[in-house]
């Protein structure tokens, strides 16, 4: 009798153990909505806490996972550069400087936990290399 209590059971394990864990993370759309609001809101928060006379901007996102929390976790992985747009000088649209000696080329994990229904959204953690 027990046998039919534990099989089941193993099953789900082997199962979930195959398909990826639930509520782990997964991989999502580069072009998910609430992706683009976490790198944002990770990208500015990297900016104001460098001592770089240059905003940095992404160059191409590596890899993007979101996993369910109280919220949403966001993991991204960027590639960023420099611009040759000054911080503080009030430019919105800064492109990544074309020559790569100058571009400076870097990558950075972001994990960005948001919750907007209590507009509330804070990065967890930054990895730059």
């Amino acid at each position: 009798m027990m046998w039919k209590l534990v099989f089941p059971a193993l099953a789900a394990v082997f199962t979930l153990g195959l398909a990826g864990m639930v509520g782990g993370p997964r991989d999502i759309d580069v072009n998910d909505s609430g992706l683009k609001n976490a790198l944002n809101f990770a990208v500015v928060q990297h900016n104001r806490g460098t001592n770089d006379l240059f905003v940095s901007q992404v160059a191409e996102v590596l890899k993007a996972q979101s996993q369910v929390v109280a919220g949403m976790k966001y993991i991204v992985t960027v590639k960023m550069g420099k611009t040759d747009c000054r911080k503080g000088s009030g430019v919105e649209v800064c492109t990544i400087h074309p020559e790569t000696d100058k571009a400076r080329f870097y990558q950075c994990t972001f994990t960005v936990w948001s919750r907007p229904w209590l507009s509330d959204i804070r990065v967890l953690e930054e990895k730059c290399q």
